[in-house]
């Protein structure tokens, strides 16, 4: 099984964080230089002795290489030494978010600003989520005036810890609920909810602006 893996690109992060050569990276841990090379670009996981001394070596810890910590906050360590933060045009930012996944939704809501998670797919160049009947995303983005729609936003972010970088797309547009007449036509989008439960609502969020940003070395 070759190609880099989750341990092989921690390790790359570490090792040029701190300026060393495989080489030197080898010395400190006694093993061969080829062995680290190999740790590198390849899927493999070595054993724990191995491990604590590669640890040891980047100064961080066995559980820092394993991808250990998940439950932390994203974002916390330093950034790359030289960040370049690239505006990003629609057409990227849709094939950005094309494969649909977990996205966030803001809008005013009963209780003041809202914003909240859900799963989304893309169907004919607009935003498709489901909920629930009676919900706060069916409550409050009703306006009870026909062919007066609210407007909001939905986000969707990526973010690689490992090698600092990341993006964020921006959609903003009207939440439009959709009728049972037309739900057969969403239905074929293939959003499937998280949260589980009778979630037979749908929503689609027809763009009217996209902008997006993406963070990433010189």
């Amino acid at each position: 099984m070759t190609g880099t893996g989750d341990l092989g690109r921690r390790l790359i992060h570490h090792r040029e964080r701190l300026g060393l050569t495989r080489e030197q990276v080898a010395g400190r841990a006694d093993m061969s230089p080829g062995y680290v090379a190999y740790l590198e670009e390849h899927a493999d996981v070595p054993d724990t002795g191995t491990l604590h001394r590669l640890a040891d070596a980047l100064g961080t810890t066995m559980d820092e290489l394993l991808g250990g910590g998940r439950e932390r906050p994203p974002g916390r360590g330093p950034a790359m030494a030289h960040p370049s933060l690239e505006v990003l045009d629609e057409e990227e930012c849709r094939r950005l978010i094309r494969p649909g996944g977990i996205g966030r939704v803001a809008f005013s809501g009963s209780y003041g600003p809202t914003v909240l998670p859900v799963n989304f797919k893309v169907h004919e160049g607009a935003i498709v989520i489901r909920t629930a009947h009676g919900g706060p995303l069916d409550h409050d983005l009703r306006t009870g005036v026909r062919g007066v729609e609210i407007e909001i936003a939905f986000e969707v972010d990526r973010i690689d810890e490992t090698n600092r970088e990341g993006w964020s797309v921006l959609v903003q547009g009207a939440a439009h609920h959709v009728p049972e007449e037309e739900v057969a036509g969403v239905s074929g989008a293939g959003v499937t909810p998280w949260a589980g439960g009778e979630r037979h609502l749908y929503i689609r969020i027809v763009p009217h602006r996209i902008t997006g940003r993406r963070i990433h070395g010189v």
